[in-house]
């Protein structure tokens, strides 16, 4: 589905990544690379396949857009060691998107010095026509951010029960991208941490089969959770 986001033009495709036509450049945030064998140095064991799913996925999509430049929009690996654990394999792959396409890492609240180890180079930030791309949202309304960290989710509730899927957040002023990796979570569209990034106008662009857009004003929040004062008047919007 293509959007328009400070009149750049952006395509939200189903896998969750984000396409820049006008820039050849494909976007992807929050892959969280090792985030198992992290958990596992803890004590919490989960199985290890987590980086190796994430990069077949990431794969398919370099493969499908073929795109000049790759963006990892920050949290790309789990926490810095997870430079050394990554599997031989895994660590190739990386090395070959290096190789083969423009690879840039931002910086994450994870990964402060990003994956320019692998090759390709990081910043904390990139300028692409009329859009800044940046790890985490800064406050208040910011014209042309595309950011992720949030890692935000969108439960709709229809007559065959609730779906909860990840999303994107756009107001077409701001566009908040869902996380990649395979073991992250995601935090409701409707928590108090979304609170002032959005206009009136947001959309949650729900993952599927295809992108499907889903008005801010028909999103549920999870379980118990506190309903903001937006959510109880139905107001189309979070703020």
């Amino acid at each position: 589905m293509q959007i328009g986001v400070a009149g750049e033009p952006c395509v939200l495709r189903a896998a969750g990544t984000l396409w820049l036509p006008q820039h050849k450049t494909l976007v992807v945030s929050d892959l969280h690379l090792e985030k198992g064998s992290a958990y596992a140095a803890r004590g919490q064991l989960l199985p290890p396949y987590d980086t190796r799913e994430t990069l077949d996925r990431l794969l398919a999509e370099v493969a499908e857009t073929q795109p000049r430049t790759l963006i990892l929009l920050g949290d790309s690996l789990h926490d810095m060691g997870a430079i050394s654990r990554i599997p031989v394999a895994e660590r190739e792959a990386v090395i070959e998107l290096a190789r083969t396409l423009d690879l840039v890492w931002i910086s994450g609240n994870h990964d402060p010095d990003g994956g320019a180890a692998f090759g390709g180079r990081s910043t904390d930030e990139i300028q692409l026509g009329h859009l800044t791309l940046r790890h985490e949202p800064q406050a208040g309304l910011q014209v042309g951010e595309v950011a992720g960290h949030l890692h935000p989710c969108a439960r709709v509730i229809g007559p065959a029960g609730a779906i909860r899927r990840r999303c994107f957040l756009s107001d077409g002023q701001r566009l908040i991208l869902p996380a990649f990796g395979a073991y992250t979570g995601g935090l409701n569209a409707l928590d108090s941490a979304y609170d002032g990034l959005f206009t009136d106008k947001i959309c949650a662009y729900l993952l599927g089969n295809k992108t499907t857009p889903v008005a801010i004003h028909r999103l549920a929040p999870d379980g118990r959770q506190a309903v903001t004062s937006r959510a109880r008047s139905a107001a189309p919007s979070v703020r």
